[in-house]
């Protein structure tokens, strides 16, 4: 599937090793490119719908573009009551935010912008996730055992704290671990 690809060097710009695993598991051929020095700071003004798509476009500009790539950069936001939960700076901020997530519902949106040297198409996909409530030895165990701190909103749904402690989810699965596979399949046909 795909073979519209084939004539473009497919690039991931991200060090996500989630996106990297999601992407292969869709069977693109592709190589990563992390893009540094990227400032990921947002207008205070700016919708929290529109903060993944504007720093996936943001992501995709800091790229110096070759005639026959094909970029794919993402990115990804926890909210909570309005509030977008980044990653944590620290446990203590780990342990806080998913303290505040516990027995409640957040969304989780990311953005994905697709680039060549002749077209750009960027779109944001929403997924509302339920937590149980959870314990603070659980919290404790996940901040502890888990790499928290590089993750939106202080989890990874794959991980052991999303099968102990997620009770739902409306939408895609893997928009929450950061790609939106389905919409992003659904695009890539069209180039």
């Amino acid at each position: 599937m795909l073979n519209n690809l084939e004539k473009y060097d497919v690039v991931l710009g991200s060090n996500s090793p989630r996106r990297r695993e999601l992407l292969d598991d869709m069977g693109v051929k592709f190589r990563v490119e992390a893009i540094k020095g990227i400032d990921e700071n947002y207008p205070a003004s700016l919708p929290v719908e529109e903060i993944p798509v504007y720093l996936a476009r943001v992501k995709a500009d800091g790229h110096p573009l070759k005639p026959a790539e094909l970029l794919i950069t993402a990115d990804t936001v926890v909210v909570l009551d309005e509030a977008v939960l980044g990653k944590p700076a620290s446990e203590t901020e780990a342990h806080s935010m998913l303290r505040a997530l516990s027995g409640r519902a957040h969304r989780v949106i990311s953005g994905v912008c697709v680039t060549t040297a002749t077209r750009q198409e960027s779109f944001a996909d929403t997924s509302i996730v339920h937590f149980a409530e959870l314990s603070d030895e659980e919290i404790d165990y996940y901040v502890n055992n888990y790499r928290p701190l590089d993750k939106a909103g202080a989890y990874g749904i794959q991980e052991w704290i999303g099968n102990i402690g997620i009770s739902g989810i409306n939408g895609d699965f893997y928009n929450v671990m950061g790609l939106p596979t389905r919409k992003l399949y659904q695009l890539l046909k069209t180039f």
